[in-house]
């Protein structure tokens, strides 16, 4: 597994606040990567660091193969930190336009592309002083995508979107990983979404890293059967101390290798199966364990 990011013992300090406390964190190229942790933990000053905005107290940092700052690895990056601000009289075709001169690909950007790519034709030749939030964030997902990286950092993106938007972002998403081959590191609170669309995740809490894995493998931990049954009742006493109710449903706490077995004793014993599948912890309930996080919707919706 070939790292795209590496950090070995990276420390960030503001005088005694400890923004960054001996990160080792290795990121393999390709895929969606979730970055979690409650406000504080460190989300920013690591992508600050690794985008060569802030130096690191401690500790070293390497971009795809290369240190942080190195030209030639850092025009293979882009990036959206926090919510994007732009000049407020020009309009989202001038603002692309701008960036491209700022990058230096002003004769290679498709701007009507990338207006397209994120939703936002119908609004390009409005001013950007009137786009709401999540209109803001779309342009600046499509600044960050001009210059086809193979790297990109997303702070939030669905910051400030409507249901449709937010589903319109994560197929964005995932199609850059699938079909672009670009390399996506996420960092969002809202979770159920990151379990949508990561492939790994790494949870920081204080400037550590408490967790990290695959989000199938993650979430597949403490797995148990739930099995939609009537009556509810005589299949609780058939599971006996493996099983508990919830609502109409009981969840079992048995084995794959079981599932078949048991689903055939409940039927032999009376009991209607309407539906049996497999669910696991989802990765909210990791992440409220991992961190100590009181568990709110601020929390977890917070931009």
């Amino acid at each position: 597994m070939t790292a795209v990011i590496e950090t070995r013992g990276l420390t960030k300090t503001y005088g005694t606040v400890r923004a960054l406390d001996g990160l080792d964190l290795s990121i393999p190229r390709g895929g969606v990567y979730g970055v979690l942790g409650p406000n504080g933990a460190g989300k920013s000053t690591l992508f600050r660091i690794l985008l060569g905005l802030i130096r690191a107290t401690d500790g070293t940092a390497t971009v795809m193969g290369g240190p942080v700052n190195e030209v030639g690895h850092m025009r293979r990056m882009g990036s959206m930190i926090e919510t994007p601000r732009f000049p407020p009289y020009m309009t989202a075709r001038q603002v692309l336009r701008w960036l491209a001169l700022e990058h230096g690909i002003a004769g290679e950007a498709d701007i009507p592309y990338w207006l397209q790519r994120v939703g936002l034709t119908e609004a390009a030749d409005r001013r950007v002083r009137g786009f709401s939030v999540g209109m803001m964030q779309r342009l600046g997902v499509a600044g960050s995508l001009m210059s086809r990286p193979d790297l990109v950092i997303l702070d939030e993106p669905t910051s400030g979107m409507d249901p449709p938007g937010i589903q319109e972002m994560r197929a964005l998403i995932r199609s850059l990983a699938d079909d672009d081959g670009v390399t996506v590191i996420l960092a969002s609170h809202q979770l159920l979404e990151v379990q949508r669309v990561c492939d790994r995740v790494a949870i920081l809490n204080k400037g550590k890293l408490v967790r990290e894995g695959a989000v199938s493998e993650l979430t597949a931990v403490g797995e148990r059967l739930r099995i939609a049954a009537t009556p509810p009742a005589r299949a609780l006493e058939i599971l006996g101390d493996r099983g508990v109710a919830e609502g109409e449903a009981v969840l079992a706490n048995v084995s794959r290798a079981e599932g078949p077995g048991l689903i055939r004793a409940l039927v032999e014993g009376g009991v209607d199966i309407l539906e049996a599948r497999w669910v696991g912890a989802d990765l909210e309930a990791i992440f409220f364990t991992e961190t100590g996080a009181v568990q709110t919707p601020e929390t977890i919706h917070a931009g």
